[in-house]
């Protein structure tokens, strides 16, 4: 659940990781959570920051696809809440099955919790604030992008957590990101025009088109070609590779761009976590040195199913997807 309310205003999965990671791997290391639980926790929960908007992949498959940014962010809000409550079922059952995993804590009060709790409004105040004036076309996605960039420095001077210093790394890390987006945005563009001039994309069309196979059929072939890809690519560069070759075919297939584009992330998420291109847990090794990366790895196994679960509910369900986005302006 920490992982989800931190996606909520950071739109990447490793940075997601990373953070939760340095906050919460002492602590659980500390209270005696076992290695493969407590870091297979914290690099699938950093999967949340991809799905729960705001989200980069978002981003770049609405660039790609020319598809509304405002509508695919709030389009995982719902997928988002669905996942993160597997994980949460997924912890209790693997604690109850073996107790030893993740010991029992001491009590906390009441007093304590809502003083705990106040400390994270702000965060929630700032999420609300973005994707509900996405949703209310308040605001563009630019714009939106501003504000919360704006309102998390606010935040950041006001309880005085904010130096000079932090402020230039801050800015330096949004720099290495933006540029990253550019880069990749740049290579799908000319890549784009690349195969529209050649056709192929519309040849592949053309032929999946007339395969003697149900949509559904060839949308559990894309999806399974979207899963081994993540096994060995990063996110990113999947997406900017494949989306405009497979687009084209999803449009012809009728479905719905913005539930696919959901789906793209759902594999996504699969694809930081899995072996032997898991980003997060690579994340996760770094900050816990100490920890076997094969411990880390088996840690995650169990997730996969919750991702899994969640996909196939999207799938089964495409209003999970479309509901919110239906109502949003941008």
């Amino acid at each position: 659940m920490g992982c989800a309310g931190f996606a909520a205003i950071c739109g990447s999965t490793s940075a997601t990781a990373a953070t939760m990671g340095r906050i919460v791997l002492p602590e659980m290391k500390r209270y005696g959570y076992d290695d493969t639980l407590a870091t297979g926790t914290v690099a699938s929960g950093g999967t949340l920051g991809i799905l729960i908007p705001p989200s980069t992949v978002f981003i770049v498959y609405g660039y790609i696809t020319e598809q509304s940014i405002g509508k695919l962010f709030v389009s995982g809000v719902i997928p988002g809440l669905i996942l993160t409550l597997f994980f949460s079922i997924t912890v209790y059952l693997i604690c109850r099955l073996n107790p030893s995993m993740g010991p029992p804590g001491e009590p906390i009060g009441w007093r304590e919790k809502v003083k705990a709790s106040v400390q994270a409004l702000e965060a929630l105040a700032l999420f609300l604030l973005v994707i509900g004036g996405l949703f209310l076309g308040w605001f563009s996605p630019v714009e939106a992008g501003s504000i919360g960039a704006a309102g998390a420095l606010l935040i950041g001077l006001i309880r005085r957590e904010v130096t000079w210093k932090r402020f230039v790394e801050f800015t330096q890390d949004g720099l290495r990101t933006a540029t990253m987006i550019i880069c990749l945005i740049a290579g799908a563009t000319i890549f784009g025009r690349f195969m529209a001039v050649t056709t192929i994309p519309f040849i592949i069309a053309d032929w999946v088109q007339g395969l003697p196979l149900h949509p559904n059929a060839i949308m559990a072939v894309i999806v399974l070609i979207f899963l081994i890809g993540g096994c060995f690519m990063d996110v990113m560069p999947l997406i900017t590779l494949l989306v405009p070759v497979i687009f084209p075919v999803v449009i012809r297939l009728g479905f719905d761009p913005i539930w696919f584009g959901v789906i793209i992330v759902l594999m996504g998420t699969l694809g930081v976590i899995t072996p032997p291109v898991g980003v997060n847990v690579y994340v996760i090794k770094s900050i816990s040195p100490e920890t076997p990366l094969e411990r880390i790895f088996k840690g995650i196994f169990p997730f996969l199913g919750s991702i899994l679960i969640t996909t196939a509910l999207v799938i089964a369900f495409p209003k999970l997807a479309l509901f919110l986005a239906e109502f949003a302006k941008y």
